[in-house]
């Protein structure tokens, strides 16, 4: 649960807390990992007869936590059971540091725009949103930043080819060295290429401990795939197969972006409104036109019906504490009994990282004879409003 509020409701506090706490709760996962006597008792019912006799997919759940112990260091001997334990730790801070930077980082850049000719192309609720964001810090015009719905209508609708390509930047160099915004040493104190350097050293050396080659061996091993090779070999065909369709579909773009936007030679911060453009002289079509058919109520609708038919349960509204306002809570009833709950959190904001997830609060098991219900969170990233969703929904892409 904290791990999940530290995801979307980022605060000093919660972030200091959380990484003090962080080693004790690597070390205690860690060392339920390598736990001898709970590893021996696995391995013992493996071998006993009772283990024969279950289902297959019994089987398959002492298998797999036997292939866990063995993935998290139970075979090892010192020293370099200790030293696994060292490289789990400082893994689990570094893949925090990273997150961290990517969400201060897009947080950090912010760009004004103040004259209005920039904004053509852009929809009225996009330019809407920009103007509340500027006004919110007391600023006069719109301004963008690298959260999600304010930056892709600016790559899909805006006329203003710097615009583009000033947010295409920053949004591809977030948590960089080459990052636009901040700049000097707040740039270089949340460049992710150290984290990455070290974190692949870390990995390296942990596949070497549990004796593979590299860790994509190590990651590997609960997968379908057999090898690293078969991987390579895979997506090598893959593009071997997808690119003479990909490079029809470039050479299309180019051409109507040639002849009909005046972009002889479109860059990356081109596409999408190139893109965009061909779909609508093609198809009539245009995601600003249909998205207003798919307000968050209406979507929800749909979805929970489609869910009820499919599986005859209900889902109802239901009550509980929220971490945020835009939190809303649901219960699942079938034949009137719950089955299971859940949360949405389906707005973006600064204090929550990007992206969509879903995270367990609270796993199904019996406990004490009685059955304990699953809790789910659910998340995204989307605009929380559009073009009078004010006055009538909230609405979500």
């Amino acid at each position: 649960m904290v791990g999940h509020l530290n995801g979307v409701a980022d605060t000093p506090p919660l972030r200091e807390a959380y990484n003090a706490n962080l080693p004790k709760v690597t070390q205690f996962f860690t060392e339920l990992s390598q736990h001898e006597a709970l590893f021996a008792k696995y391995k013992a019912f493996a071998a006993s007869p009772q283990y024969a006799q279950l289902p297959a997919v019994r089987k398959r759940i002492v298998d797999y936590a036997l292939r866990d112990f063995r993935l998290g260091g139970a075979e090892l001997k010192s020293p370099a059971r200790e030293r696994f334990a060292e490289l789990q730790e400082r893994q689990a801070a570094l893949a925090q540091k990273f997150s961290e930077n990517v969400l201060d980082a897009t947080n950090a850049f912010t760009l004004l725009v103040t004259d209005e000719s920039d904004l053509a192309g852009l929809h009225a609720d996009t330019i809407e949103a920009a103007r509340e964001a500027a006004q919110k810090d007391g600023d006069a015009g719109w301004k963008f930043t690298l959260q999600f719905p304010s930056w892709l209508p600016v790559m899909q609708y805006a006329v203003h080819r710097p615009l583009r390509e000033r947010m295409y930047r920053a949004y591809c160099t977030r948590a960089s060295r080459e990052a636009l915004a901040p700049e000097g040493e707040a740039a270089a104190a949340l460049d992710n290429a150290p984290v990455i350097d070290e974190l692949l050293a870390l990995r390296h050396e942990e596949a070497g401990l549990l004796g593979y080659a590299n860790f994509a061996q190590v990651s590997l091993v609960p997968k379908m795939a057999e090898s690293p090779e078969q991987v390579i070999a895979f997506l090598r065909d893959l593009a071997r197969r997808a690119r003479p369709f990909a490079e029809r579909d470039m050479a299309e773009l180019r051409r109507f972006a040639a002849a009909e936007l005046a972009l002889p030679d479109p860059q990356a911060w081109d596409l999408a409104f190139a893109s965009e453009r061909l779909k609508e002289a093609r198809y009539a079509f245009s995601d600003q036109e249909v998205k207003q058919y798919f307000q968050l109520p209406r979507v929800l609708d749909g979805l929970f019906g489609l869910i009820e038919r499919l599986y005859s349960v209900r889902i109802l509204p239901d009550e509980a504490p929220t971490w945020h306002p835009d939190v809303r809570f649901y219960r699942v009833e079938r034949s009137g009994q719950l089955i299971g709950q859940f949360y949405t959190d389906l707005y973006a904001r600064a204090s929550k990282r990007p992206g969509a997830w879903m995270d367990d609060a609270r796993s199904r098991r019996r406990r004490h004879g009685s059955v304990q219900t699953p809790i789910a969170y659910r998340s995204a990233t989307s605009s929380r409003r559009w073009a009078g969703a004010r006055r009538c929904s909230r609405t979500t892409t």
